[in-house]
């Protein structure tokens, strides 16, 4: 696998940083995924996300959104404000990267899926309701209030854990909507699990105060490891055409 830093130009004439993995093995049908970190940014864990989708033959795009002209602290705030809105440069930023993966030459992409993760499962969300990629996979994102404005959106796989007293009941919210809009989807609530159970960040704020209320942060093994399979499943499903990345209705 090579996993190497790419320059991604965005519109102002900034380049944002960004990671290009490319698997061993790349899978036939010519797909990639922009991964999107959460709120701690580019971090390892978002790269051990990026590398499990690389091994199962995805090439994968990780950019950093916080990597904006200005200082760090602005840039954060930009984001933020963005994931608050719907509106914004993070949507600039998602739309370079899918346009990035089609122009590349290192790899035949076609096909474009978005996953995102706490912040960037919002973000997934709200992208893919609005820029032409075959499939979604958001995890523990807050979710817009009516249906109506997910509308255009691809086929969705993802999950909530239910302890999280912030997000715990937006999975069924995700769900409630895709099933009035007649799309596809595979969104799971997880009883006994909280926020961020497929990140496994090694740092102090995580592992001490994640788990604290409201959104008992932690990494559950089993309730990631079924994601990731019914993740790669779907994944499989859209990207061979089995399953129309079209609405139904």
């Amino acid at each position: 696998m090579s996993n190497q830093p790419v320059g991604i130009p965005i519109p102002g004439g900034h380049t944002m940083r960004a990671r290009w993995l490319r698997p061993d093995n790349p899978h036939p049908h010519k797909a990639a995924v922009i991964a999107i970190h959460d709120i701690f940014g580019y971090t390892d864990d978002i790269e051990r996300i990026a590398q499990r989708l690389a091994d199962n033959g995805y090439p994968v795009l990780v950019p950093d959104l916080y990597d904006l002209p200005g200082s760090k602290a602005l840039c954060v705030v930009k984001t933020l404000k963005a994931h608050e809105t719907g509106k914004g440069p993070a949507f600039a930023q998602l739309e370079a990267c899918r346009e990035w993966l089609l122009a590349q030459s290192e790899e035949p992409v076609t096909q474009v899926g978005v996953m995102g993760f706490c912040m960037g499962g919002r973000f997934a969300v709200l992208y893919a309701s609005q820029a032409p990629v075959q499939v979604v996979a958001p995890f523990y994102g807050g979710m817009p209030k009516k249906a109506e404005t997910l509308r255009g959106i691809c086929p969705a796989v993802g999950g909530w854990g239910k302890q999280d007293m912030l997000y715990g009941d937006h999975g069924e919210r995700l769900a409630s909507h895709m099933e009035a809009l007649g799309v596809p989807h595979d969104i799971r609530s997880y009883d006994d699990v909280g926020h961020s159970f497929m990140n496994d960040h090694q740092t102090f704020t995580f592992k001490k105060l994640g788990p604290l209320p409201p959104l008992r942060s932690k990494f559950d093994a089993g309730a990631s490891e079924d994601s990731w399979q019914r993740v790669l499943a779907f994944f499989e499903k859209v990207f061979s055409g089995e399953l129309s990345a079209a609405p139904e209705g």
